[in-house]
């Protein structure tokens, strides 16, 4: 047998009594958005509350939890803070077969989440959802920063707010409470909007209606089909779509950096650009201490990340250009049109060349590689169980699947930001399945090229189906279980994984033994967060400079 399943006990009865009141937001806010018509949000509020998520602690307090709300507003589009309706679907065609044509709106984006919305400028807004871990993230998402908002506008209604000038983030937390460093974070989130959005709260209770439209595992498999389509179509252009393939779920720079060289190429530029940028700005302390002799960081991971902002920084010009040196280099760029908006790259290894590569992945053959057949598929990591339709579109479309890699972010119970988890288990909530990996990475990979982080493996990783749909309670259970990595992908690509190797659909609430697979498999994850020490800012920073080792 390729899988082999073991009687051993699992996690999920347990955690079914430890998290009945997630089971029931879940099951309510599943069950109220099968109505046709429009949601009142504000139903929703009593249960997200009585949950107790360990990333919205106070949602049940009136002390604001400005952890929660920065954390939600990074996760939605700017102009929600106006919008009174909110409609989501699977596609633009859903949307035109119910009368509203979302083509001709606006586009927004949110930015610590890929997903497409669309702004009509009157308080409606559409979302495209990639799958059911969409809904089950962007409704905890709305719920806490309506709760979050009219915390607020409670708090300054009772104290006569807003003034006159824009407040100081100390003004802020001695009149509506919370701390001064949560207000200036609130700050540089809504940036000159900040006096705007605070005049906003002041004049106006939110109260969001949601309506689904679709929402059918049909329609999601339709849209991944839509999704691989071009992707497949420029494999069979370029004659590669018999070839052996090597997926890898990760970003869109880690691979693409080392295998291309194009910041290296522009090392003078980006030294350049760097001393452009102002006193005390991290890169440019940095670029001091590398002068010095003093950093602990990598030149190339350095020149990586400077490589990022000195592109964005000329536009859409200056990432066309990065996107036509990389071309040079053998790399296709596939853009997503759908609402999987997951981005792909493939790399056949015969078109690299061989002194573009980073140094760090040592010595190559270059005869061996420009002989090679072998094509990565490199996509931007999906959300949830957008992954599981990803990745059994790819395998039932290439026959020739040899390996997949998945590399992504997740809270730890036990580590620090930065840090790099290796798992040999992951439970899965969807399917409430345990597997048992032999992970084809190790930290002996990963160990000589971290300068700031620490590499774990033989850690056990639990796949929670939203960052909010868990409380102390459900991590303690994981945590005393020796399960210390929390993220959201694992375990749907380990269920797709399954049905590529076995006759069976992938099981539910049992153990799998992945010891014998018929391809490669190996499953990284960084530190983004840690629940455990600071939930209140959980997902609420990004990784930075710092986290290039990581990534």
């Amino acid at each position: 047998m390729t899988v082999a399943r073991l009687v051993l006990a699992s996690p999920s009865e347990e955690t079914g009594r430890l998290s009945d009141e997630v089971e029931l937001y879940q099951r309510t806010y599943t069950t109220l958005l099968r109505s046709s018509g429009e949601t009142q949000l504000r139903v929703l509020e009593s249960s997200h509350r009585a949950m107790g998520s360990s990333l919205h602690p106070l949602a049940d307090s009136d002390e604001p939890d400005l952890g929660a709300f920065i954390y939600a507003i990074r996760r939605l589009p700017d102009g929600i803070a106006g919008a009174r309706l909110v409609i989501m679907g699977q596609d633009v065609e859903v949307f035109a077969a119910n009368g509203i044509t979302i083509d001709s709106w606006e586009e927004a984006d949110a930015p610590a989440r890929r997903r497409r919305w669309h702004d009509d400028g009157g308080g409606t807004h559409a979302v495209l959802l990639a799958s059911a871990s969409d809904v089950d993230d962007l409704i905890p998402t709305l719920v806490a920063f309506q709760i979050e908002w009219n915390k607020i506008h409670v708090r300054q209604r009772a104290a006569g707010w807003p003034p006159e000038e824009e407040p100081t983030p100390e003004e802020c937390a001695r009149a509506l409470g919370g701390v001064a460093d949560d207000w200036s974070r609130l700050r540089d989130a809504w940036g000159q909007r900040f006096a705007e959005r605070l005049r906003l709260i002041a004049e106006r209770r939110l109260s969001l209606r949601v309506r689904m439209l679709g929402g059918t595992q049909v329609g999601y498999a339709r849209m991944t089909r839509r999704w691989w389509t071009p992707v497949h179509q420029r494999l069979a252009a370029e004659g590669l779509a018999d070839r052996p393939i090597y997926f890898v779920s990760s970003n869109t720079h880690s691979l693409v950096n080392i295998v291309t060289g194009v910041a290296r190429e522009r090392e003078t530029e980006l030294v350049e650009f760097v001393e452009t940028l102002p006193e005390g700005d991290i890169l440019r302390t940095e670029l001091e201490a590398f002068r010095e002799g003093r950093s602990q960081g990598s030149w190339e991971n350095f020149l990586y990340f400077v490589a990022r902002l000195y592109f964005d920084a000329h536009g859409e010009e200056g990432r066309a250009e990065r996107r036509r040196l990389e071309q040079e280099c053998g790399v296709s760029h596939i853009r997503s049109t759908t609402a999987l908006r997951v981005p792909a790259q493939i790399m056949p290894l015969s078109a690299l060349r061989p002194e573009r590569l980073d140094s760090r992945l040592g010595d190559v053959d270059a005869d061996r590689l420009a002989a090679s057949e072998a094509v990565v598929v490199n996509i931007d990591y999906p959300l949830g169980v957008a992954a599981y339709n990803i990745l059994r579109e790819v395998a039932v479309d290439s026959g020739s699947l040899r390996g997949v890699y998945v590399l992504g972010k997740a809270a730890t119970l036990n580590a620090d930001v930065g840090d790099v988890m290796i798992s040999s288990v992951v439970h899965d909530e969807h399917s409430r399945s345990t597997y048992w990996l032999d992970n084809a990475f190790s930290v002996n990979d990963l160990a000589p090229d971290l300068r700031f982080g620490t590499g774990l493996d033989n850690q056990r990783a639990v796949t929670v189906k939203s960052t909010f749909l868990q409380n102390r309670a459900y991590l303690d259970f994981y945590y005393r279980e020796a399960f210390t990595v929390v993220e959201m992908e694992a375990g749907p690509y380990c269920d797709a994984l399954y049905e590529i190797a076995d006759a069976d659909r992938h099981p539910v609430g049992e153990a799998v033994n992945f010891s014998k697979l018929p391809l490669d498999f190996g499953i990284i994850h960084y530190a983004a967060d840690t629940p455990y020490t600071q939930a209140r800012t959980l997902g609420a920073r990004g990784l930075s400079y710092y986290g290039m080792d990581s990534t």
